[in-house]
């Protein structure tokens, strides 16, 4: 069974929205803690795997559109 790249898409997103949120749940005074650095590193790459997920898969449909 595959899955989507939507699904995955969505999926990382939502997992960047989690560590943004954890990220803002840890800093308390500054943003300069080291949980706090490291939940938004990881909520950084999570959206942009969202991001060229999502442009590579309109990317082939668009290829597969002009195929046909």
């Amino acid at each position: 069974m595959r899955v989507s790249p939507v699904f995955l898409a969505t999926m990382y997103f939502l997992m960047g929205l989690a560590f943004v949120y954890l990220a803002l749940q840890f800093a308390d005074e500054t943003i300069w803690n080291v949980p706090t650095l490291i939940f938004t590193i990881v909520a950084t790459f999570d959206i942009g795997v969202a991001i060229r997920i999502l442009a590579r898969y309109l990317l082939y449909k668009r290829h597969l559109n002009k195929k046909e």
